[in-house]
């Protein structure tokens, strides 16, 4: 799956400043269904290139809907540009997509000659054109026909854009209509897709001839998103110059809210020697990292991959020395007793237990609170009875989940293994809150009992 961003601008190499990333370097980056690179295939005065280039790996992506028994992996996912390349886009590009550039400011903020080019998207001609051009694009839409012996067109176009546009601009531009002309996600739609769908479509969306639809594709035909997003658009009105400079606020995900919980609750413990049990890519391993209070950090994880990904999301081999040796990772099943892991002040199971068979919670259960005994435990999971909020969901939030609890299941777990284990225990939410039905995310605080923990 590939995308190229090219300018004529001169010097063309400036190209890299804006897009943050250096002309001579290839450049590798973890996303959730694969690998994305960013290299420059021309890169002179008079005109440089810069390809993203998203290797999609199969084993990691799953189809939404399946339509055959091999659906996950047959498909054409790995090759045309879909939603799969607009979430590369927002990991690889975000300074851009900003329109932000430390070195070259002044030259973020101008029109410069850009040429796109996509040579493999799914959509028609018409509908192609209908969403680029009235952004200030000249559209090529070519289809690509079918082998000679089949003849006709396919449903696929190759896609060349040219126009004088800001390169935020035009980021975002793809950032949405990728997904909308695919007209499919590779992930569950959530509300905060509205929030996305407005921030990525500021200055331009409200006047585009085509929002409806735009609104109604890229938040998956639900209904009361869209009807949501485009009252929205209605009700905004022109800002001031004054308020166009003010910087916007971002709505923090929830995925970084249970970060930032998961780090106050070490704070509170004092821990300076923390275990990531489950670690997965390196999500909380990253912030643990940043904090200077955390002097050892260990992440731990079955999967060899999971580990791989996250030595090269905390570019490890980068690191001075200092760093590195604050880090280590190591392949371990959190269900076998692991000497290794023994005597840290704290462990954390952020979105982990629900991720293991319940016959197999016993012995996690015995290896991380009886075995590994740390001073403290952070564990965090799904509150079940927030699922109601999700417009669409049908079953678990995540295919992979064995279950996922009531707050007075995840209650009564805790106390029990509290209780055996000597610790004591301490329950909060995470995410906005909902009266009846409590926050999205419950997190656990096991800290070891003192003799008037076990008196009272």
């Amino acid at each position: 799956m590939l995308l190229t961003v090219s300018t004529t601008h001169r010097p063309a190499t400036d190209l890299g400043y804006l897009l943050v990333k250096h002309p001579d370097k290839v450049h590798a980056f973890d996303v959730p269904t694969g690998t994305a690179y960013v290299m420059y295939p021309e890169a002179g005065e008079e005109r440089c290139t810069a390809a993203l280039l998203l290797d999609v790996d199969p084993q990691r992506l799953r189809a939404q809907q399946d339509t055959f028994e091999l659906g996950q992996y047959v498909n054409d996912r790995p090759y045309a540009a879909s939603s799969l390349l607009a979430g590369a886009i927002a990991k690889v590009f975000r300074t851009a997509l900003r329109g932000a550039s430390r070195d070259r400011p002044e030259l973020a903020s101008e029109r410069i000659p850009l040429e796109i080019g996509v040579p493999v998207l799914r959509g028609t001609e018409s509908l192609t054109v209908r969403l680029f051009e009235p952004l200030g694009w000249q559209v090529e839409a070519t289809p690509i026909p079918f082998e000679p012996e089949i003849g006709g067109d396919s449903r696929y176009v190759e896609l060349r854009l040219t126009g004088h546009l800001k390169l935020s601009d035009a980021l975002n531009h793809l950032y949405v209509l990728l997904p909308v002309l695919d007209d499919a996600k590779h992930y569950w739609v959530a509300p905060d897709e509205i929030d996305k769908l407005l921030r990525s479509g500021a200055g331009w969306l409200a006047g585009h001839p085509e929002k409806v639809l735009i609104a109604r594709r890229y938040l998956a035909h639900r209904k009361a998103y869209a009807t949501s997003a485009l009252a929205q658009l209605e009700a905004a009105e022109p800002a001031t110059e004054e308020e166009a400079e003010l910087p916007v606020a971002r709505k923090v995900t929830l995925a970084e809210q249970r970060r930032d919980a998961v780090l106050a609750a070490l704070a509170e413990v004092d821990a300076a020697r923390v275990l990531d049990l489950g670690c997965g890519g390196g999500a909380l391993l990253t912030a643990l990292v940043k904090d200077r209070r955390f002097t050892e950090i260990v992440g731990a994880d079955v999967s060899s991959r999971a580990l791989e990904m996250a030595g090269r999301r905390l570019r490890l081999d980068r690191l001075p020395d200092r760093e590195r040796d604050r880090i280590t990772l190591r392949q371990s099943a959190l269900t076998y007793r692991d000497d290794r892991l023994r005597g840290y002040d704290a462990a954390v199971l952020m979105e982990v237990i629900e991720h293991v068979d319940p016959p197999r919670l016993p012995a996690l259960e015995a290896n991380v609170f009886g075995h590994a005994r740390p001073r403290a435990v952070v564990v965090t999971t799904p509150n079940s009875e927030y699922n109601v909020h999700y417009e669409g969901l049908a079953g678990m939030r995540h295919s992979d989940h064995r279950f996922e609890w009531t707050r007075a299941e995840f209650e009564a777990w805790a106390q029990r293994v509290a209780a055996e284990h000597g610790y004591a225990v301490s329950f909060r939410g995470v995410g906005e809150a909902h009266d009846d039905t409590g926050a999205p995310t419950q997190l656990a605080l096991f800290t070891e009992s003192t003799e008037s923990d076990v008196t009272a």
